[in-house]
């Protein structure tokens, strides 16, 4: 089953998308945005930008655990993954958001 993803709506107003892989674990998280606009330009630029591997930014947290940003082509960050166990798993991270990332299904939690 092919990923999608999840727009919402925080308590203070505020919009976020999540990218679910098709078992629906969420392997990226945006930051909030101030309107629904914003985060919908914000999952397009994931779109866009999911499948380039330069996109990826491989971090490691001030805990010693991996992760990673997508970043747009203006160096922005687009969005955050989990903290993984390994790097193997937060490589394994990436291929998911570069097979599920280009996906046109959106899930409006807003409503």
């Amino acid at each position: 089953m092919a990923g999608w993803y999840e727009l919402s709506k925080s308590s203070d107003g505020q919009f976020r998308f999540v990218l679910k892989a098709g078992n629906a674990e969420t392997i990226l998280t945006s930051e909030l945005y101030s309107s629904r606009s914003a985060a919908e330009n914000g999952i397009a630029s994931v779109q866009t930008n999911s499948p380039t591997e330069a996109r990826y930014a491989k971090e490691v947290s001030k805990d010693g655990k991996p992760y990673f940003n997508l970043k747009a082509a203006n160096h922005q960050i687009i969005g955050s993954s989990q903290r993984y166990s390994s790097e193997a798993a937060r490589d394994g991270g990436i291929e998911s958001v570069k097979t599920n990332g280009p996906t046109t299904t959106i899930k409006d939690k807003t409503v």
